[in-house]
């Protein structure tokens, strides 16, 4: 015989409590100090140099450049290979 587990139903008071956290919360909230917060958040990011971010772009345009290049490759591969055999196969059938 299994045992069934009951739910448990939340409370009309814990949400009226989270509720009431929202709206104080929301009636604490200052724009100014926000952005002034955004701001300071911002100041502790390391930014990348100039220079940096040249030779990532770079990297990333040669990259894709060499990948498309080999796609390219591959494909003209299997046309050639596709090509000589519908030649042999035109050769059979005559």
């Amino acid at each position: 015989m299994e045992v069934k587990k009951t739910q448990q139903v939340a409370s009309p008071v814990a949400t009226s409590r989270e509720a009431a956290s929202r709206e104080a919360a929301l009636r604490k909230w200052k724009p100014k100090e926000f952005v002034g917060e955004i701001k300071e958040e911002l100041k502790k990011i390391s930014w990348t140099s100039p220079e940096e971010l040249k030779a990532y772009t770079q990297i990333v345009v040669g990259a894709t450049f060499f990948c498309g290049m080999g796609i390219y490759l591959i494909d003209l591969l299997i046309q050639f290979c596709l090509n000589g055999l519908a030649l042999i196969a035109r050769l059979i059938t005559g």
